[in-house]
């Protein structure tokens, strides 16, 4: 599996005739230089909850590269009310599915969702979440936004190849919470991610890679990574 950093908390997945774009803050992300216009074979486009900087342009993505978009019961019944041509598969909190034969699990997260409108109308968009996916073995857990919780002691028994961890603070997690993540999820690498794109979430990612008690990689912009 090759993961690529997009900026915040942007990644690109692919591994042989898969591909997926978690949290697509594409246009508007200051730390991007990819365009919508860069991806043309998504087979799933993984969306953690409604704020613009994780939904960013999940729906242009999916109507040009047909591709599904993974996110909770509500923000997915929402944008397909809004949208009549692109594919949702809708999951909630704990729940499992296989989705074109990739085992997909949306686990818990402590934040907020909702959809702002062009005409600043506040909607409503579910419970936040994170995601493991699981591609041939291979496991990677996006945490989405998300506070530090126990729950992220279950993941231990995944044996998590990759964590996706925030650690900026303000919104999220911050560093000191981030290494207690890694604690309770023990995976193979944590990548530190959802820091240093505004200045709420200004954090030093070398501080996270000297504390945590596993393998960090700080990702540079566009680099890419085997798992």
């Amino acid at each position: 599996m090759n993961i690529k950093y997009l900026g915040h908390s942007a990644f690109y997945m692919e591994a042989g005739n898969y591909s997926a774009i978690i949290d697509p803050f594409i246009t508007d992300n200051p730390q991007c230089t990819a365009t919508v216009d860069d991806f043309n074979n998504l087979n799933h486009i993984f969306v953690t909850h409604g704020h613009g900087d994780h939904l960013g342009d999940a729906v242009e993505l999916a109507i040009k590269t047909k591709a599904t978009i993974i996110t909770n019961f509500e923000l997915g019944n929402y944008l397909l009310f809004n949208n009549n041509n692109i594919s949702v598969h809708t999951m909630h909190i704990g729940g499992s599915a296989v989705i074109d034969g990739v085992p997909i699990k949306m686990t818990n997260a402590l934040h907020g969702s909702c959809v702002i409108t062009t005409d600043q109308d506040i909607i409503y968009a579910g419970n936040p979440c994170g995601f493991l996916i699981n591609y041939n073995g291979i496991k990677i857990y996006h945490a989405g936004d998300t506070g530090l919780t126990l729950d992220m002691k279950l993941l231990e028994d995944e044996h998590v190849n990759a964590a996706l961890l925030p650690i900026g603070g303000n919104f999220t997690m911050d560093i000191p919470d981030a290494c207690k993540a890694v604690d309770f999820i023990k995976p193979d690498l944590a990548i530190p991610m959802h820091y240093n794109t505004f200045p709420p979430i200004k954090a030093d990612p070398y501080k996270f890679q000297e504390s945590a008690s596993c393998k960090v990689k700080v990702m540079d912009i566009n680099q890419v990574i085997k798992i």
